[in-house]
Protein backbone atom coordinates (compact mmCIF):
# COMPACT_ATOMS: atom_id res chain seq x y z
CA UNK A 1 0.00 0.00 0.00
CA UNK A 2 0.96 3.64 -0.81
CA UNK A 3 -0.36 4.61 2.50
CA UNK A 4 1.69 5.93 5.87
CA UNK A 5 4.10 3.51 6.24
CA UNK A 6 4.82 2.17 10.17
CA UNK A 7 7.32 -1.31 11.39
CA UNK A 8 4.83 -3.08 12.97
CA UNK A 9 4.56 -6.56 12.03
CA UNK A 10 7.97 -6.56 9.88
CA UNK A 11 9.40 -10.10 9.72
CA UNK A 12 12.95 -10.47 10.66
CA UNK A 13 13.99 -10.39 7.11
CA UNK A 14 13.67 -7.06 6.54
CA UNK A 15 17.19 -4.90 6.45
CA UNK A 16 16.25 -2.02 8.26
CA UNK A 17 13.40 -1.20 10.74
CA UNK A 18 13.14 2.19 11.64
CA UNK A 19 10.52 3.27 14.95
CA UNK A 20 9.98 6.96 15.94
CA UNK A 21 13.23 8.09 14.75
CA UNK A 22 13.63 12.22 15.43
CA UNK A 23 16.55 14.28 14.89
CA UNK A 24 16.87 17.97 15.14
CA UNK A 25 20.26 20.40 14.39
CA UNK A 26 21.16 23.84 15.58
CA UNK A 27 21.60 26.33 12.64
CA UNK A 28 22.66 29.66 14.29
CA UNK A 29 19.06 30.21 16.32
CA UNK A 30 17.48 28.06 14.41
CA UNK A 31 16.43 24.53 15.76
CA UNK A 32 15.81 22.24 12.81
CA UNK A 33 13.53 18.71 12.84
CA UNK A 34 15.22 17.27 10.47
CA UNK A 35 13.24 14.23 11.03
CA UNK A 36 10.04 13.58 12.98
CA UNK A 37 8.85 10.11 14.40
CA UNK A 38 9.82 8.25 11.36
CA UNK A 39 8.96 5.05 10.77
CA UNK A 40 9.57 2.56 8.05
CA UNK A 41 11.05 -0.92 7.08
CA UNK A 42 12.92 -1.92 4.05
CA UNK A 43 12.83 -5.59 2.53
CA UNK A 44 16.01 -7.36 1.65
CA UNK A 45 17.30 -7.90 -2.05
CA UNK A 46 15.84 -5.16 -3.61
CA UNK A 47 16.42 -1.73 -4.66
CA UNK A 48 14.03 1.02 -2.10
CA UNK A 49 14.14 4.58 -3.50
CA UNK A 50 14.36 7.21 -0.58
CA UNK A 51 12.26 10.06 -2.40
CA UNK A 52 11.76 13.37 -1.23
CA UNK A 53 12.02 17.21 -1.72
CA UNK A 54 15.26 19.85 -1.06
CA UNK A 55 15.75 19.09 3.19
CA UNK A 56 12.54 15.84 3.30
CA UNK A 57 15.37 14.65 5.76
CA UNK A 58 16.60 11.54 3.58
CA UNK A 59 20.72 12.40 3.71
CA UNK A 60 19.89 12.64 7.58
CA UNK A 61 17.54 9.34 7.81
CA UNK A 62 20.41 7.72 5.53
CA UNK A 63 23.83 8.92 8.09
CA UNK A 64 21.86 7.55 10.93
CA UNK A 65 21.30 4.26 8.99
CA UNK A 66 24.97 4.27 8.61
CA UNK A 67 25.99 4.67 12.37
CA UNK A 68 27.37 8.20 11.34
CA UNK A 69 24.49 10.24 13.17
CA UNK A 70 22.73 9.10 16.53
CA UNK A 71 19.29 9.94 16.37
CA UNK A 72 17.75 12.35 19.17
CA UNK A 73 14.51 9.61 19.87
CA UNK A 74 13.30 6.14 18.40
CA UNK A 75 15.46 3.23 17.16
CA UNK A 76 16.74 2.25 14.12
CA UNK A 77 18.14 -1.46 12.92
CA UNK A 78 20.30 -2.10 10.53
CA UNK A 79 20.77 -6.29 9.30
CA UNK A 80 20.01 -6.65 12.75
CA UNK A 81 22.05 -3.86 14.73
CA UNK A 82 21.08 -0.80 16.37
CA UNK A 83 22.48 1.77 14.95
CA UNK A 84 23.57 3.46 18.00
CA UNK A 85 25.36 0.49 20.10
CA UNK A 86 26.08 -1.46 17.34
CA UNK A 87 27.26 1.13 14.64
CA UNK A 88 30.87 -0.78 14.10
CA UNK A 89 29.46 -3.35 12.99
CA UNK A 90 27.02 -1.63 11.20
CA UNK A 91 29.54 -0.30 9.06
CA UNK A 92 31.33 -3.30 8.84
CA UNK A 93 28.89 -4.60 6.75
CA UNK A 94 27.41 -1.83 4.85
CA UNK A 95 28.45 0.37 1.97
CA UNK A 96 28.05 3.90 1.74
CA UNK A 97 28.41 6.40 -1.11
CA UNK A 98 27.90 9.97 0.30
CA UNK A 99 26.37 12.85 -1.81
CA UNK A 100 29.54 14.22 -4.16
CA UNK A 101 30.65 10.23 -4.36
CA UNK A 102 32.80 10.89 -1.02
CA UNK A 103 36.49 10.55 -2.95
CA UNK A 104 40.16 11.81 -2.44
CA UNK A 105 40.90 14.39 -5.22
CA UNK A 106 44.31 14.39 -4.97
CA UNK A 107 44.32 10.40 -4.59
CA UNK A 108 44.48 7.86 -7.84
CA UNK A 109 41.72 5.79 -8.52
CA UNK A 110 43.69 2.97 -7.20
CA UNK A 111 44.49 5.31 -4.10
CA UNK A 112 41.35 5.57 -3.93
CA UNK A 113 40.46 1.92 -3.33
CA UNK A 114 43.53 1.03 -1.39
CA UNK A 115 42.18 3.54 1.89
CA UNK A 116 38.62 2.33 1.50
CA UNK A 117 39.43 -0.91 1.42
CA UNK A 118 41.55 0.09 4.74
CA UNK A 119 38.56 1.67 6.33
CA UNK A 120 36.35 -1.33 5.29
CA UNK A 121 39.11 -3.75 6.63
CA UNK A 122 39.07 -5.65 3.39
CA UNK A 123 42.52 -8.70 4.10
CA UNK A 124 45.41 -8.00 1.62
CA UNK A 125 44.82 -11.38 0.10
CA UNK A 126 41.20 -10.21 -1.25
CA UNK A 127 42.15 -7.37 -2.96
CA UNK A 128 43.25 -8.49 -6.41
CA UNK A 129 40.12 -10.29 -6.79
CA UNK A 130 38.35 -7.45 -5.59
CA UNK A 131 39.47 -4.64 -7.06
CA UNK A 132 39.82 -6.38 -10.64
CA UNK A 133 35.75 -7.42 -10.02
CA UNK A 134 34.98 -3.64 -9.20
CA UNK A 135 37.24 -2.05 -11.97
CA UNK A 136 35.66 -4.57 -14.57
CA UNK A 137 32.51 -3.48 -13.70
CA UNK A 138 32.67 0.21 -13.61
CA UNK A 139 35.00 0.25 -16.43
CA UNK A 140 37.64 1.99 -15.09
CA UNK A 141 40.27 -0.56 -15.34
CA UNK A 142 42.40 1.53 -18.26
CA UNK A 143 42.12 4.64 -15.67
CA UNK A 144 43.70 3.17 -12.31
CA UNK A 145 46.46 6.15 -12.31
CA UNK A 146 44.46 8.97 -13.02
CA UNK A 147 43.87 11.55 -10.10
CA UNK A 148 39.91 11.31 -8.94
CA UNK A 149 40.01 15.15 -9.80
CA UNK A 150 40.34 14.61 -13.11
CA UNK A 151 38.44 12.31 -14.16
CA UNK A 152 34.97 12.88 -15.95
CA UNK A 153 31.31 13.57 -13.77
CA UNK A 154 30.38 9.79 -15.08
CA UNK A 155 33.73 8.22 -13.84
CA UNK A 156 33.93 9.41 -10.32
CA UNK A 157 30.56 8.71 -9.75
CA UNK A 158 31.18 4.94 -10.75
CA UNK A 159 34.63 5.12 -8.89
CA UNK A 160 31.98 6.22 -5.56
CA UNK A 161 30.33 3.41 -6.24
CA UNK A 162 33.43 0.83 -6.08
CA UNK A 163 34.88 2.68 -3.16
CA UNK A 164 31.56 1.58 -1.47
CA UNK A 165 31.54 -1.74 -2.47
CA UNK A 166 35.44 -2.27 -1.33
CA UNK A 167 34.50 -4.27 1.72
CA UNK A 168 31.63 -7.20 2.39
CA UNK A 169 28.79 -5.99 1.90
CA UNK A 170 25.23 -6.72 2.39
CA UNK A 171 23.51 -3.70 2.19
CA UNK A 172 24.62 -0.65 -0.13
CA UNK A 173 23.46 3.41 0.57
CA UNK A 174 23.38 5.76 -2.44
CA UNK A 175 23.08 9.13 -1.54
CA UNK A 176 21.98 10.82 -4.38
CA UNK A 177 24.43 9.04 -6.44
CA UNK A 178 23.27 10.21 -10.11
CA UNK A 179 23.10 14.47 -9.30
CA UNK A 180 25.04 16.45 -11.30
CA UNK A 181 25.97 13.60 -14.19
CA UNK A 182 24.34 13.35 -17.94
CA UNK A 183 21.64 10.41 -19.09
CA UNK A 184 24.06 8.27 -20.36
CA UNK A 185 26.08 7.64 -17.05
CA UNK A 186 22.66 7.58 -15.33
CA UNK A 187 21.70 4.58 -16.98
CA UNK A 188 25.16 3.06 -16.84
CA UNK A 189 24.98 3.46 -13.29
CA UNK A 190 21.59 1.61 -12.92
CA UNK A 191 22.78 -0.89 -15.35
CA UNK A 192 25.53 -1.79 -12.16
CA UNK A 193 23.21 -1.49 -9.77
CA UNK A 194 20.78 -4.08 -11.47
CA UNK A 195 23.91 -6.27 -12.00
CA UNK A 196 24.84 -5.99 -8.20
CA UNK A 197 21.43 -7.23 -6.77
CA UNK A 198 21.41 -10.06 -9.15
CA UNK A 199 25.08 -11.32 -9.08
CA UNK A 200 25.62 -10.39 -5.23
CA UNK A 201 22.49 -10.15 -3.68
CA UNK A 202 23.07 -6.87 -2.44
CA UNK A 203 19.84 -5.09 -0.64
CA UNK A 204 19.78 -1.35 -2.02
CA UNK A 205 18.36 1.83 -0.05
CA UNK A 206 18.60 4.77 -2.90
CA UNK A 207 17.79 8.51 -2.46
CA UNK A 208 17.31 10.57 -5.66
CA UNK A 209 15.63 13.46 -7.02
CA UNK A 210 15.22 12.11 -10.72
CA UNK A 211 11.97 11.34 -10.35
CA UNK A 212 11.93 8.66 -13.25
CA UNK A 213 14.38 6.96 -11.29
CA UNK A 214 12.06 5.96 -8.47
CA UNK A 215 9.76 4.03 -10.99
CA UNK A 216 12.95 1.54 -11.29
CA UNK A 217 12.69 0.78 -7.37
CA UNK A 218 10.75 -1.82 -6.28
CA UNK A 219 10.00 0.15 -3.23
CA UNK A 220 9.72 3.42 -2.54
CA UNK A 221 9.68 6.02 1.09
CA UNK A 222 8.31 9.36 -0.01
CA UNK A 223 9.49 12.00 2.71
CA UNK A 224 8.64 15.36 3.20
CA UNK A 225 9.63 18.07 5.98
CA UNK A 226 11.69 14.62 7.95
CA UNK A 227 7.77 13.16 7.88
CA UNK A 228 7.29 9.72 5.34
CA UNK A 229 3.92 10.79 3.80
CA UNK A 230 3.94 6.99 2.44
CA UNK A 231 5.88 4.13 1.86
CA UNK A 232 4.93 1.41 -1.10
CA UNK A 233 5.34 0.33 -4.72
CA UNK A 234 6.02 2.72 -6.72
CA UNK A 235 2.76 1.56 -9.25
CA UNK A 236 0.54 1.91 -6.06
CA UNK A 237 1.02 5.33 -6.10
CA UNK A 238 0.97 6.27 -9.62
CA UNK A 239 -2.75 4.11 -8.95
CA UNK A 240 -4.12 6.77 -6.69
CA UNK A 241 -3.41 9.28 -9.71
CA UNK A 242 -5.63 6.86 -12.31
CA UNK A 243 -7.89 9.36 -14.00
CA UNK A 244 -6.60 12.87 -13.20
CA UNK A 245 -3.83 13.61 -15.80
CA UNK A 246 -4.29 14.38 -19.50
CA UNK A 247 -2.31 15.47 -22.47
CA UNK A 248 -3.37 18.82 -24.70
CA UNK A 249 -1.01 19.85 -27.46
CA UNK A 250 0.14 23.11 -28.80
CA UNK A 251 2.64 23.35 -31.84
CA UNK A 252 5.83 24.70 -31.79
CA UNK A 253 6.71 27.77 -29.22
CA UNK A 254 3.09 28.41 -28.23
CA UNK A 255 3.81 25.56 -26.00
CA UNK A 256 5.58 27.09 -23.74
CA UNK A 257 2.84 29.77 -23.42
CA UNK A 258 0.16 27.23 -22.89
CA UNK A 259 2.41 25.57 -20.34
CA UNK A 260 2.43 28.68 -18.13
CA UNK A 261 -1.61 29.58 -18.95
CA UNK A 262 -2.37 26.00 -17.53
CA UNK A 263 0.16 26.09 -14.57
CA UNK A 264 -1.80 29.18 -13.31
CA UNK A 265 -5.37 27.66 -13.77
CA UNK A 266 -7.64 26.37 -10.78
CA UNK A 267 -7.92 23.26 -10.50
CA UNK A 268 -4.26 22.46 -12.22
CA UNK A 269 -2.07 20.74 -9.84
CA UNK A 270 0.96 20.48 -12.41
CA UNK A 271 1.30 21.47 -16.08
CA UNK A 272 4.61 20.62 -17.75
CA UNK A 273 6.06 20.07 -20.82
CA UNK A 274 5.98 16.75 -22.56
CA UNK A 275 7.10 15.76 -26.16
CA UNK A 276 4.90 17.52 -28.31
CA UNK A 277 2.29 19.36 -25.77
CA UNK A 278 2.29 19.64 -21.84
CA UNK A 279 0.94 16.97 -19.52
CA UNK A 280 -1.72 18.24 -16.32
CA UNK A 281 -2.82 16.62 -13.63
CA UNK A 282 -6.02 17.89 -12.46
CA UNK A 283 -7.40 17.93 -8.78
CA UNK A 284 -10.46 15.70 -9.95
CA UNK A 285 -10.94 13.38 -12.34
CA UNK A 286 -11.75 16.56 -14.81
CA UNK A 287 -9.97 18.31 -17.37
CA UNK A 288 -9.37 21.97 -17.27
CA UNK A 289 -12.02 23.97 -18.87
CA UNK A 290 -10.63 24.97 -22.10
CA UNK A 291 -13.26 27.96 -22.35
CA UNK A 292 -11.08 29.38 -19.04
CA UNK A 293 -7.80 29.40 -20.88
CA UNK A 294 -8.86 32.62 -23.03
CA UNK A 295 -9.64 32.51 -26.57
CA UNK A 296 -5.81 31.84 -27.87
CA UNK A 297 -7.05 27.74 -26.17
CA UNK A 298 -10.26 27.54 -26.90
CA UNK A 299 -10.44 24.81 -29.27
CA UNK A 300 -7.43 22.48 -27.50
CA UNK A 301 -8.55 19.65 -26.04
CA UNK A 302 -7.31 17.01 -23.40
CA UNK A 303 -6.69 13.49 -23.65
CA UNK A 304 -6.44 11.11 -21.35
CA UNK A 305 -2.77 9.09 -20.32
CA UNK A 306 -1.57 6.56 -17.90
CA UNK A 307 -0.41 8.33 -14.64
CA UNK A 308 3.36 8.12 -13.23
CA UNK A 309 4.87 8.08 -10.40
CA UNK A 310 5.73 11.55 -10.38
CA UNK A 311 2.21 12.69 -10.31
CA UNK A 312 1.16 11.41 -7.01
CA UNK A 313 4.69 13.00 -5.78
CA UNK A 314 3.76 16.52 -7.03
CA UNK A 315 -0.02 16.01 -5.80
CA UNK A 316 1.34 14.89 -2.46
CA UNK A 317 3.77 18.00 -2.00
CA UNK A 318 1.67 20.29 -3.36
CA UNK A 319 -0.79 19.47 -0.36
CA UNK A 320 2.14 20.74 2.45
CA UNK A 321 3.60 22.92 -0.01
CA UNK A 322 0.73 24.79 -2.11
CA UNK A 323 1.48 26.30 -5.45
CA UNK A 324 1.97 30.46 -5.87
CA UNK A 325 -1.16 31.56 -7.15
CA UNK A 326 0.48 33.44 -9.37
CA UNK A 327 3.39 33.31 -11.46
CA UNK A 328 6.97 35.05 -10.73
CA UNK A 329 6.28 38.29 -11.97
CA UNK A 330 9.42 41.02 -12.68
CA UNK A 331 10.25 44.22 -14.22
CA UNK A 332 10.02 42.64 -17.76
CA UNK A 333 9.94 45.93 -19.22
CA UNK A 334 13.85 46.46 -17.95
CA UNK A 335 14.92 43.31 -19.20
CA UNK A 336 13.66 43.92 -22.59
CA UNK A 337 15.54 47.20 -22.91
CA UNK A 338 18.78 46.05 -21.52
CA UNK A 339 18.58 42.83 -24.62
CA UNK A 340 19.32 45.94 -27.21
CA UNK A 341 17.98 45.21 -30.64
CA UNK A 342 20.77 43.30 -32.14
CA UNK A 343 18.32 39.99 -33.82
CA UNK A 344 21.81 37.53 -32.92
CA UNK A 345 23.07 38.84 -29.32
CA UNK A 346 25.83 35.83 -29.56
CA UNK A 347 28.23 34.16 -32.37
CA UNK A 348 30.68 32.31 -31.91
CA UNK A 349 32.31 30.91 -34.77
CA UNK A 350 35.30 28.05 -34.90
CA UNK A 351 35.83 28.30 -31.23
CA UNK A 352 38.31 26.53 -29.63
CA UNK A 353 40.23 26.33 -26.42
CA UNK A 354 43.09 24.35 -24.97
CA UNK A 355 44.60 23.82 -21.91
CA UNK A 356 47.83 22.75 -22.88
CA UNK A 357 47.69 19.97 -25.75
CA UNK A 358 44.36 18.74 -24.65
CA UNK A 359 41.15 20.22 -26.42
CA UNK A 360 38.62 21.02 -24.49
CA UNK A 361 36.41 22.51 -27.09
CA UNK A 362 37.53 22.24 -30.76
CA UNK A 363 35.85 24.62 -33.77
CA UNK A 364 32.43 24.57 -33.04
CA UNK A 365 29.74 27.41 -34.35
CA UNK A 366 26.33 28.36 -33.40
CA UNK A 367 24.35 31.50 -32.86
CA UNK A 368 21.72 32.42 -30.43
CA UNK A 369 18.52 34.72 -31.61
CA UNK A 370 17.88 37.50 -28.99
CA UNK A 371 14.75 36.44 -26.67
CA UNK A 372 15.53 32.26 -27.63
CA UNK A 373 15.90 30.20 -24.46
CA UNK A 374 18.87 28.00 -25.87
CA UNK A 375 20.19 24.98 -24.71
CA UNK A 376 23.54 23.33 -24.55
CA UNK A 377 23.91 19.68 -23.63
CA UNK A 378 26.14 16.69 -23.47
CA UNK A 379 27.86 14.52 -21.37
CA UNK A 380 29.77 15.18 -18.32
CA UNK A 381 33.63 16.23 -19.75
CA UNK A 382 31.85 17.46 -23.26
CA UNK A 383 33.19 21.26 -22.90
CA UNK A 384 29.91 22.59 -22.14
CA UNK A 385 30.81 24.43 -18.93
CA UNK A 386 34.23 25.35 -21.21
CA UNK A 387 32.17 26.81 -23.40
CA UNK A 388 30.28 28.83 -21.20
CA UNK A 389 32.98 30.35 -19.50
CA UNK A 390 33.97 31.64 -23.10
CA UNK A 391 30.59 33.01 -23.80
CA UNK A 392 30.75 35.25 -20.32
CA UNK A 393 34.04 36.20 -20.85
CA UNK A 394 35.06 34.07 -17.86
CA UNK A 395 37.63 32.67 -19.90
CA UNK A 396 39.63 33.44 -22.83
CA UNK A 397 39.44 31.92 -26.54
CA UNK A 398 42.19 29.83 -27.46
CA UNK A 399 41.52 30.94 -31.45
CA UNK A 400 37.75 31.69 -33.20
CA UNK A 401 35.92 34.83 -33.09
CA UNK A 402 33.00 35.29 -30.24
CA UNK A 403 30.32 38.18 -30.27
CA UNK A 404 27.85 38.78 -27.58
CA UNK A 405 25.33 41.98 -27.57
CA UNK A 406 27.06 43.36 -30.33
CA UNK A 407 30.59 43.10 -28.30
CA UNK A 408 33.32 41.00 -29.77
CA UNK A 409 34.91 39.56 -26.30
CA UNK A 410 38.51 39.19 -27.50
CA UNK A 411 38.02 42.95 -27.15
CA UNK A 412 35.69 44.01 -24.89
CA UNK A 413 34.82 41.51 -22.50
CA UNK A 414 34.33 43.69 -19.70
CA UNK A 415 31.56 45.61 -21.20
CA UNK A 416 30.10 42.43 -22.75
CA UNK A 417 29.92 41.22 -18.78
CA UNK A 418 27.99 44.06 -17.94
CA UNK A 419 25.17 42.86 -20.02
CA UNK A 420 25.48 39.44 -19.13
CA UNK A 421 24.16 37.45 -15.68
CA UNK A 422 25.72 34.39 -14.69
CA UNK A 423 24.57 31.42 -12.80
CA UNK A 424 27.19 28.98 -12.01
CA UNK A 425 27.26 25.44 -11.20
CA UNK A 426 27.03 25.06 -7.69
CA UNK A 427 25.71 28.67 -7.37
CA UNK A 428 29.15 30.35 -6.48
CA UNK A 429 27.47 32.49 -3.50
CA UNK A 430 29.82 33.43 -0.56
CA UNK A 431 28.73 30.60 2.21
CA UNK A 432 29.81 32.74 5.26
CA UNK A 433 27.57 35.64 4.21
CA UNK A 434 24.37 36.14 4.89
CA UNK A 435 21.90 35.97 2.07
CA UNK A 436 21.81 40.16 2.41
CA UNK A 437 24.86 40.84 2.23
CA UNK A 438 25.38 38.45 -0.90
CA UNK A 439 22.89 40.73 -2.18
CA UNK A 440 25.27 43.50 -1.28
CA UNK A 441 28.42 42.48 -2.52
CA UNK A 442 27.23 40.89 -5.45
CA UNK A 443 24.94 43.93 -6.68
CA UNK A 444 28.11 46.07 -6.06
CA UNK A 445 30.31 44.23 -8.11
CA UNK A 446 27.58 44.96 -10.95
CA UNK A 447 28.20 48.41 -10.23
CA UNK A 448 24.72 48.85 -8.46
CA UNK A 449 25.17 51.63 -5.38
CA UNK A 450 22.81 53.99 -3.34
CA UNK A 451 19.31 53.76 -4.07
CA UNK A 452 19.24 51.55 -7.03
CA UNK A 453 21.09 48.81 -5.19
CA UNK A 454 18.69 49.34 -2.35
CA UNK A 455 15.74 49.66 -4.72
CA UNK A 456 17.38 46.24 -6.27
CA UNK A 457 18.16 44.65 -3.12
CA UNK A 458 14.44 44.82 -1.56
CA UNK A 459 13.09 43.13 -4.83
CA UNK A 460 15.56 40.05 -4.88
CA UNK A 461 14.18 39.86 -1.44
CA UNK A 462 10.47 39.93 -2.11
CA UNK A 463 10.32 38.49 -5.34
CA UNK A 464 12.51 35.63 -4.34
CA UNK A 465 10.45 34.96 -1.02
CA UNK A 466 13.84 35.72 0.75
CA UNK A 467 12.63 37.87 3.44
CA UNK A 468 12.53 35.31 6.10
CA UNK A 469 15.87 34.05 5.55
CA UNK A 470 17.39 37.08 4.71
CA UNK A 471 19.95 37.67 7.86
CA UNK A 472 20.89 33.80 7.58
CA UNK A 473 23.96 32.59 6.50
CA UNK A 474 23.68 31.70 3.24
CA UNK A 475 25.83 28.51 3.36
CA UNK A 476 23.68 27.08 5.84
CA UNK A 477 20.04 27.36 4.11
CA UNK A 478 18.35 24.36 2.07
CA UNK A 479 19.55 23.79 -1.71
CA UNK A 480 16.25 25.02 -2.95
CA UNK A 481 16.91 29.16 -1.15
CA UNK A 482 20.44 28.66 -2.47
CA UNK A 483 19.46 28.58 -5.64
CA UNK A 484 16.74 31.24 -5.52
CA UNK A 485 19.73 33.68 -4.09
CA UNK A 486 22.01 32.58 -6.88
CA UNK A 487 19.20 33.72 -9.13
CA UNK A 488 18.45 36.86 -7.49
CA UNK A 489 22.01 37.70 -7.88
CA UNK A 490 22.36 37.09 -11.75
CA UNK A 491 19.53 39.47 -12.41
CA UNK A 492 20.43 42.04 -9.87
CA UNK A 493 21.21 44.79 -12.96
CA UNK A 494 18.94 43.26 -14.80
CA UNK A 495 21.15 41.81 -17.39
CA UNK A 496 19.47 41.09 -21.28
CA UNK A 497 21.63 37.89 -21.38
CA UNK A 498 21.34 35.03 -19.06
CA UNK A 499 24.04 31.88 -18.54
CA UNK A 500 22.52 29.11 -16.70
CA UNK A 501 24.94 26.69 -16.29
CA UNK A 502 23.45 23.34 -14.24
CA UNK A 503 20.92 25.69 -12.32
CA UNK A 504 18.79 22.59 -10.84
CA UNK A 505 21.50 19.89 -10.39
CA UNK A 506 20.09 18.31 -6.88
CA UNK A 507 17.43 20.57 -6.68
CA UNK A 508 13.94 18.96 -5.51
CA UNK A 509 10.85 19.10 -8.27
CA UNK A 510 8.96 21.94 -7.17
CA UNK A 511 12.13 23.95 -6.79
CA UNK A 512 12.63 23.12 -10.40
CA UNK A 513 9.18 24.23 -11.50
CA UNK A 514 9.47 27.45 -9.64
CA UNK A 515 12.70 27.74 -11.10
CA UNK A 516 11.53 27.27 -14.92
CA UNK A 517 8.68 29.40 -14.43
CA UNK A 518 10.47 31.77 -13.90
CA UNK A 519 13.00 31.53 -16.22
CA UNK A 520 10.12 31.19 -18.90
CA UNK A 521 8.71 34.75 -17.75
CA UNK A 522 12.38 36.34 -18.36
CA UNK A 523 12.03 35.35 -22.05
CA UNK A 524 8.50 36.49 -22.43
CA UNK A 525 9.96 39.85 -21.19
CA UNK A 526 12.73 39.54 -23.95
CA UNK A 527 15.95 38.15 -21.98
CA UNK A 528 18.23 35.92 -24.05
CA UNK A 529 18.74 32.99 -21.96
CA UNK A 530 21.26 30.03 -22.51
CA UNK A 531 21.34 26.92 -20.22
CA UNK A 532 23.01 23.49 -19.61
CA UNK A 533 21.22 20.91 -18.04
CA UNK A 534 21.09 16.64 -17.33
CA UNK A 535 17.44 17.33 -17.10
CA UNK A 536 16.19 16.05 -20.65
CA UNK A 537 12.42 17.47 -19.36
CA UNK A 538 14.12 20.62 -18.92
CA UNK A 539 16.15 20.91 -22.34
CA UNK A 540 12.01 20.55 -23.81
CA UNK A 541 11.70 24.36 -22.72
CA UNK A 542 14.64 25.54 -25.21
CA UNK A 543 13.24 27.12 -28.07
CA UNK A 544 16.69 25.24 -30.08
CA UNK A 545 19.84 23.14 -28.46
CA UNK A 546 22.84 21.64 -29.68
CA UNK A 547 24.01 18.19 -28.50
CA UNK A 548 27.97 18.20 -27.93
CA UNK A 549 30.54 15.33 -27.36
CA UNK A 550 34.31 15.62 -26.50
CA UNK A 551 34.47 19.45 -27.20
CA UNK A 552 32.45 18.54 -30.76
CA UNK A 553 28.71 19.99 -32.01
CA UNK A 554 27.06 16.27 -32.46
CA UNK A 555 23.36 17.78 -33.75
CA UNK A 556 21.58 20.34 -33.40
CA UNK A 557 17.91 22.06 -33.87
CA UNK A 558 14.61 21.88 -32.15
CA UNK A 559 14.12 19.08 -29.66
CA UNK A 560 11.30 18.12 -31.22
CA UNK A 561 13.39 18.19 -34.42
CA UNK A 562 16.11 16.07 -32.68
CA UNK A 563 13.59 13.55 -31.55
CA UNK A 564 11.91 12.69 -35.20
CA UNK A 565 15.44 12.28 -36.13
CA UNK A 566 17.22 10.54 -33.29
CA UNK A 567 14.70 8.86 -30.83
CA UNK A 568 11.82 7.10 -33.24
CA UNK A 569 10.31 4.30 -31.15
CA UNK A 570 7.73 2.13 -32.55
CA UNK A 571 4.42 2.85 -30.50
CA UNK A 572 6.13 5.28 -28.41
CA UNK A 573 6.74 9.30 -28.70
CA UNK A 574 9.95 9.89 -29.13
CA UNK A 575 11.84 11.43 -25.99
CA UNK A 576 14.40 13.95 -26.12
CA UNK A 577 16.40 11.62 -23.44
CA UNK A 578 16.85 8.41 -26.07
CA UNK A 579 17.73 10.80 -28.87
CA UNK A 580 21.02 12.16 -26.44
CA UNK A 581 21.40 8.78 -25.53
CA UNK A 582 21.52 7.78 -29.45
CA UNK A 583 23.44 10.53 -30.51
CA UNK A 584 26.44 10.18 -27.45
CA UNK A 585 26.41 5.96 -28.38
CA UNK A 586 26.65 6.54 -31.72
CA UNK A 587 29.46 8.68 -31.73
CA UNK A 588 31.31 6.81 -29.21
CA UNK A 589 30.87 3.90 -31.67
CA UNK A 590 32.08 5.33 -35.04
CA UNK A 591 29.26 5.39 -36.09
CA UNK A 592 27.55 8.65 -36.22
CA UNK A 593 26.66 10.44 -39.63
CA UNK A 594 26.88 13.69 -38.65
Amino acid sequence: MAGQATASGTGPAAVVQVEGLCKSFSSGKRRIEALKDVNAQVQPGVITGLIGPDAAGKTTLIRILCGLLRPDRGRALVLGNDTVSQAAEIQSQVGYMPQHFGLYDDLSVQQNLDLYADLKGLPPSRRKERFSELMHMTGLEPYTKRLAKDLSGGMKQKLGLACALAGQTGLLFLDEPTVGVDPLSRRELWSIVYRLLEDEGLSVILSTAYLDEAERCKAVILMHGGKVLGQGAPQDFSAEMRGRTFLTRSGGSGRRRLQRCLSETKGVLDAVLTGSGVRVVSESQEPPSASGLGDEWRDISFEPVPPRFEDSFIARLRQNSPKPETAPGGDGAAYQSAAGGEPELIKAKDLVRSFGSFKAVQGISFSVQAGEIFGLLGANGAGKTTTFRMLCGLLPLSSGSLTVAGMDLRKAAARARSRIGYMAQHFSLYADLSVRENLSFFSAAYGLHGKRQKERMAWALSEFGLEQAAEATSGELPLGYKQRLALAVALMHEPGILFLDEPTSGVDPLARREFWRRINRLADSGVTILVTTHFMEEAEYCDRLIIMERGRILAGGTPSGLKQRFAAQKGREPSLEQAFITLIERHREGRDEQ
